[in-house]
């Protein structure tokens, strides 16, 4: 795997309230640490060593990953970069520091500030004038090391506060960083499997309108009709969401994190009601086990939410 450009010194980069150490693989927000490591970070010292630069996503390719490895290139690219725009405190569509430029790569826009540990340091005046790093040109017309960019201008926004939600980016991305990885196909299986599961529980209720609604006489008689029909139809409804996480998955929907989140806290109330549905069986069961089963019902959709954050943010 590729390495963060750095040298036997180490070069620290600092850029509105940020700054990064390419020697000790950290990047601080206002002289405290955040949890930007491994490729997210490698990508960050790239920007940061041609800023002002376009660099391809074939030059992130070759940097990060050798050419005999073979790897879900375009997933695990945009993954990092999300991940360090999250902790950067910034979104693809309003960037201050990474710019997406597209079908050909991505660059650092904002001022930087270069230093070698126990060296000068080097202000650039402007976001335009940007230090050069790299003394091979890459574009026609690009500037020779040590000279001044001054293709473009952009607006100076990096000592910015970040807003509520960049701040809830950066906690949620510093989360996902805790979780385990395992491979993407044995997440995604895993949530296909709880979508089966809830399929066939829903298919087996539709089949025993007249089973449920002997059950719930037992200990609600004159709720009984009523509760058969709100459990048929919560399986009426569930059949096609389950459809749908079931093939967004299976198909690998890249936007599917962002549509689960935002479906996630109706399905939670929906998922919470229909976990009350093996105390239907408590005769048959036990109450035990109608217990037990209610509560791995309550916990399954927080298990899927953590499944989808494995796998695709």
């Amino acid at each position: 795997m590729g390495t963060a450009p750095s040298s036997p010194r180490g070069l620290v980069y600092r850029f509105g309230v940020y700054e990064a150490d390419t020697r000790a693989g950290e990047l601080r927000k206002s002289g405290m640490r955040l949890k930007l490591t491994g490729q997210p970070f490698q990508v960050l010292a790239i920007l940061l060593e041609r800023a002002g630069d376009v660099v391809t996503r074939d030059e992130l390719r070759l940097a990060l990953w050798p050419q005999d490895t073979y790897v879900d290139f375009d997933h695990s690219l945009n993954t990092a970069i999300n991940k360090l725009r999250a902790a950067l405190g910034e979104s693809g569509t309003n960037p201050r520091f990474v710019e997406t430029l597209a079908r050909r790569g991505y660059r650092f826009i904002a001022p930087v500030v270069m230093e070698e540990r126990g060296g000068a340091s080097s202000t650039p005046p402007s976001r335009a004038d940007v230090v050069e790093r790299n003394p091979a040109p890459l574009e026609p017309g690009r500037p020779r090391p040590g000279e001044l960019d001054q293709r473009a201008t952009y607006p100076v926004e990096g000592d910015r506060a970040p807003t509520s939600a960049e701040a809830s980016a950066a906690k949620a991305a510093a989360e996902i960083d805790e979780l385990p990885r395992p491979p993407r196909k044995l997440v995604r299986a895993l949530f296909d499997l709880a979508q089966v599961m809830y399929l066939v529980l829903y298919v087996v209720a539709l089949g025993h309108f007249s089973g449920i609604e002997r059950e719930a006489a037992k200990f609600a008689p004159r709720l009984a009709f009523a509760i058969a029909v709100a459990t048929l139809v919560l399986a009426a409804v569930g059949i096609p969401v389950r459809c749908f996480l079931l093939f967004a998955v299976a198909f690998d929907y890249r936007p599917f994190a962002r549509q689960f989140r935002r479906l996630f806290p109706a399905l939670l109330l929906f998922d919470q009601i229909w976990a009350l549905t093996p105390f239907l069986l408590a005769d048959r069961i036990g109450l035990g086990l109608a217990f037990a089963a209610a509560a791995g019902l309550l916990h399954l959709p927080f298990g899927q939410r953590t499944l989808v954050r494995m796998g695709y943010e």
